[in-house]
């Protein structure tokens, strides 16, 4: 594998510059100096703001983009094979790592890296984890899959020890990494394109918590099934959090203000209870907020300082977003795209004032679809009415013989109430007719199911 040698920045290539993750390294690597050059197939915020940075960026992938002046070439797993660049960057010789293995070696440079992992809530929980370090002064690096609202974004380069960062399973890119603490929050089935089964999974997952060296420290959810499986033969500190007075961390005297934001005690098995108070809806982010109060414990940081963090903390963009009223219409906007998430949006939402629970739903990618189908069904009739759009197909090309209709039919046998629409243009048209005053209306999905509550506020 290419070593980069952060002491003498080197010309550096993206095939991808635009997305959200890969943009953020980019950022990063212009901060340290080195120049930095990439591709996207469209324009965006993100590939305008890196160009305001000092970055060349080209819009369409072509063979012609890549020159002899380039040292190193970063890709994603979303490029295939056959791509212009990949396949010129092939018969050119440019040496090239994968964007996991960029992030790992840009943690090598940091004193304490930090790597935020779960089938679900790594975005939240890494910024609920910056809300903190920023509010000690800790001076910290950021990497965030999500926009940041403390930052105004995705990425911010400090100088201290501090590199904290989210780390996905999907294709095992987060075994490229090389952290001092992790964090594994679930571990649930999810992208089965790629893995086989759970076991794969919780393999993946295993293998990740074995990089942490024997000085370090995993804070690991107590409640993942048989969790010491994953544990076992460890050599650094493990610390448990979950919902049973037998984990480190446990909460007792759950209960919600008016718009749904959590408030606990937080009991630590060393005795000491406190009150935490949320600004974000929902018990999955009391899990989440565990977390980053057991890293705060391990790093030292003073409980007054994680409170008054948490209370800043009023969550990322498309995490259960509050986007606006109309007409007595509440809309919120949520990323969630997996069966489990949508249940803990959809049960966060019944604790925030409303009459009729509307959620938008698109499906996201064939495979998931397919795979989890009773599950999605099961989910989404936690709202009081569903409207289905067309999956979104992502980086899938094989429809698998399923679409949104047999979603529909589904959640139909389960007795709720459910709409299928194939355009943006009919969900909107509809619902502008079927909602009334009073009514929480929530978009939900991976994709870009956000337009349609966007373009019902224009309206």
């Amino acid at each position: 594998m290419y070593n980069i040698d952060f002491q003498h920045p080197i010309h550096i290539y993206f095939i991808g510059i635009g997305g959200i993750s890969m943009s953020g390294l980019a950022e990063i690597l212009l901060t340290e100096d080195f120049k930095v050059s990439g591709s996207d197939m469209r324009q965006s915020p993100l590939t305008e703001a890196l160009k305001e940075k000092g970055a060349v960026v080209h819009y369409g992938q072509r063979a012609e983009n890549l020159t002899s002046d380039i040292d190193l070439i970063v890709y994603t797993s979303a490029i295939h094979p056959d791509n212009p660049e990949f396949v010129t960057m092939k018969e050119m010789g440019i040496p090239h790592l994968s964007r996991a293995e960029l992030l790992g070696q840009m943690m090598k440079n940091y004193k304490l890296p930090i790597a935020v992992s779960g089938t679900h809530g790594k975005t939240t929980t890494t910024s609920m984890i910056s809300e903190i370090l920023l509010e000690n002064d800790c001076d910290p690096t950021l990497s965030i899959g999500g926009i940041f609202k403390t930052i105004g974004g995705n990425i911010r380069v400090g100088k201290s020890e501090y590199f904290v960062t989210e780390a996905c399973e999907y294709t095992n890119s987060f075994l490229s990494f090389f952290p001092k603490i992790g964090i594994i929050l679930n571990i649930e089935e999810d992208h089965l394109d790629f893995f086989k089964d759970i076991h794969d999974i919780r393999t993946s997952f295993h293998k990740f918590a074995k990089l942490l060296p024997a000085d370090g420290t995993l804070i690991i959810n107590g409640d993942i099934d048989n969790y010491e499986e994953i544990t076992e033969g460890l050599l650094c500190q493990v610390v448990t959090c979950g919902s049973t007075p037998d984990c480190d961390y446990s909460y007792t005297n759950l209960h919600f203000d008016e718009l749904a934001h959590a408030s606990f005690m937080l009991n630590r098995r060393n005795g000491l209870s406190e009150a935490f108070s949320l600004m974000v809806p929902g018990e999955h982010n009391v899990h989440n907020a565990m977390a980053a109060i057991a890293l705060a414990d391990v790093l030292g940081i003073g409980s007054e300082t994680v409170k008054k963090a948490l209370l800043h903390f009023s969550g990322t963009d498309r995490r259960f977003e509050y986007k606006g009223k109309k007409d007595g219409v509440t809309i919120i906007d949520d990323y969630a795209h997996h069966p489990t998430e949508i249940t803990a949006t959809l049960k966060a939402a019944q604790n925030y004032p409303h009459n009729t629970l509307w959620c938008v739903f698109q499906p996201h990618t064939y495979t998931r679809t397919k795979s989890f189908l009773k599950e999605f069904a099961a989910a989404l009739s936690l709202a009081d009415k569903v409207v289905l759009s067309d999956i979104y197909a992502a980086r899938e090309t094989d429809n698998l013989g399923i679409s949104s209709a047999n979603l529909q039919s589904e959640i139909n046998k389960l007795g709720a109430e459910c709409f299928y629409l194939s355009s943006f243009e009919e969900i909107e048209n509809f619902l502008s007719e079927s909602c009334v005053k009073n009514d929480l209306l929530i978009t939900m999905g991976a994709g870009d199911i956000v337009k349609v509550g966007e373009n019902l506020l224009k309206k």
